[in-house]
């Protein structure tokens, strides 16, 4: 067995290197102009993405077999729903937004999910959760009041960010469904253990599948299928970067369950969120439209300080719980995959 030093680089450059490529290109078939148009067939691309992220679930599968549970279909399909109307929000965004606004907002999952928790089940939380979210939404404030109208463009609209909204309460609601389905997944298998859960393959593939046919109902409702073929067709390159980023989000996935397994979600999550803070920053560089004014920057660090201190805060919790120890699981593709952290990179089952 490789030493764990050798396996948190591996999963860590898997994570980085799949979805900072995903970033990359997914920026690019939005942002740039082809032939003096630009992409808007959110829900192509979607059917694109949801469908490969499917078809490694089921070869992973076939290939390394299933848990043997009885899998509450119903509810994953109606979680890959909401997951992929999520992921829809925050692709159109990009048609109206600039990608570090798109990153920071879709940061702030935590805000509707403390609203949601506080209005809805009357939930409590303590004071240093209210600095956090305090911290990301002023943030995010500062951010979007603070930006300079680019040359040659404009800037973020009020539309784009409703569309940030949108995907957010989307989370929320998906957050809400998965835990129904692992509930439903325990009735249903009453005798599978404590915590019954479908491999990460299947959970790959259910969630992705519902999530696929979905879009692509409403590609064909919305002309996204037709009209988004024929843009690919005058202008290949752009499906070719659909496909190898959707291919590139399929290998992050795999390698998110790996980290999940080999160490645990305070692990993943210090992962991504490192990735996001790079991403953000990256395009912020690589592309001139997204230059950023000194209180931008502030905002920016605003928000990347309440991400550190969700890490900090499970780091803290977790100290409380269980002696300062280092366990290493064992990792297996059809073992059941401990409950992680929630993560933008995840569009899976058991959330992330």
């Amino acid at each position: 067995q490789l030493p764990w030093q050798v396996q948190l680089f591996i999963a860590s450059a898997g994570i980085f290197f799949s979805f900072s490529y995903f970033a990359v290109l997914q920026e690019d078939v939005y942002k740039k102009p082809y032939g003096g148009e630009y992409f808007k067939y959110t829900f192509l691309a979607l059917v694109a993405e949801r469908g490969i992220n499917a078809l490694i679930g089921l070869f992973g599968v076939c290939i390394l077999g299933s848990s043997g549970l009885i899998i509450p279909r119903r509810d994953i399909f109606l979680s890959g729903i909401s997951q992929m109307l999520a992921m829809a929000g925050s692709n159109e965004a990009l048609r109206y937004v600039s990608y570090p606004t798109q990153v920071l907002g879709k940061s702030c999952k935590m805000v509707p999910v403390m609203a949601g928790g506080i209005v809805l089940a009357g939930k409590s939380y303590t004071a240093f959760e209210y600095v956090q979210v305090l911290l990301m939404t002023v943030g995010v404030c500062i951010f979007n009041l603070c930006g300079k109208k680019k040359k040659g463009g404009t800037q973020d609209s009020a539309f784009g960010m409703l569309l940030i909204g949108f995907s957010l309460v989307m989370d929320a609601v998906t957050g809400g469904l998965q835990d129904k389905v692992k509930k439903r997944t325990k009735e249903l298998n009453p005798d599978a253990g404590e915590k019954p859960v479908p491999t990460m393959h299947e959970s790959m593939f259910w969630t992705n599948a519902s999530g696929c046919i979905v879009a692509l109902l409403l590609g064909f409702f919305t002309s996204h299928i037709i009209e988004g073929i024929a843009f690919c067709r005058k202008n290949p390159e752009v499906l070719w970067a659909i496909l190898l980023y959707s291919l590139a989000s399929a290998v992050g996935q795999n390698f998110i369950y790996y980290t999940i397994t080999q160490f645990n979600p305070l692990v993943l999550t210090t992962v991504t969120t490192t990735r996001k803070i790079f991403t953000t920053i990256y395009s912020v560089f690589r592309n001139p439209a997204n230059k950023l004014a000194a209180a931008q920057w502030g905002g920016c660090g605003l928000v990347f300080v309440g991400m550190i201190l969700d890490i900090v805060a499970t780091a803290c919790c977790k100290k409380q719980k269980h002696p300062p120890k280092r366990e290493m699981a064992v990792a297996s593709p059809t073992a059941p995959v401990k409950e992680p952290a929630e993560t933008e990179e995840q569009p899976l089952l058991t959330k992330v």
